[in-house]
């Protein structure tokens, strides 16, 4: 009965949503939103505009790269099960090799949003949910009426240490300038 009930609340606390590194954003808003909130909000923007199109571009070399913020390698994509079908059909495989989240980690994907009170990068609408069920390794149909699959964990969006030295260094250089 423990066993079952175990199972269920795991399933449950995998249906919540669940913010994207909120443990990792605490450390860097508790010491730049002071800094931040002395600049004028014209220096404000554009230095929080700098930093989001540069965190954009490391994001987007690490998912090239199918790299884990920890730097721990993606889980590779599932074989696919089955007989191989004879004639023009039988070369398969060429899209398994390639890499994931090709068109993903683009610009046109990878939004930059800033305002006066902070930055934001990450995607929006049904692109956001095809990366969030990625992100936290959730349950999702394989085609629109197929079957589910549970998707490994591949974190798409974090920061890594490498992120927060620089950020911190980029504040650190504005106000020094």
């Amino acid at each position: 009965m423990a066993a079952a009930a175990r199972r269920r609340d795991r399933r449950q606390t995998d249906r919540r949503h669940r913010p994207m590194n909120d443990d990792l954003t605490a450390p860097i808003e508790a010491w730049a939103g002071e800094l931040l909130s002395k600049l004028a909000a014209p220096n404000r923007r554009a230095l929080l505009l700098k930093i989001a199109r540069e965190l954009r571009k490391r994001q987007s070399a690490r998912i090239a790269a199918q790299k884990n913020p920890d730097g721990s390698a993606y889980d590779p994509r599932k074989r696919k099960r089955g007989r191989r079908k004879a004639g023009a059909r039988a070369s398969v495989g060429r899209i398994k090799r390639q890499a994931m989240f090709a068109k993903l980690r683009t610009a046109k994907w990878l939004k930059v949003e800033v305002t006066d009170g902070g930055l934001a990068v990450g995607f929006e609408g049904r692109v956001a949910q095809i990366a969030a069920v990625h992100q936290e390794g959730q349950r999702a149909p394989v085609d629109p009426h197929g079957p589910t699959y549970r998707y490994p964990r591949r974190v798409l969006l974090g920061f890594t240490d490498a992120d927060h030295a620089f950020i911190r260094d980029m504040l650190v250089e504005h106000i020094n300038s």
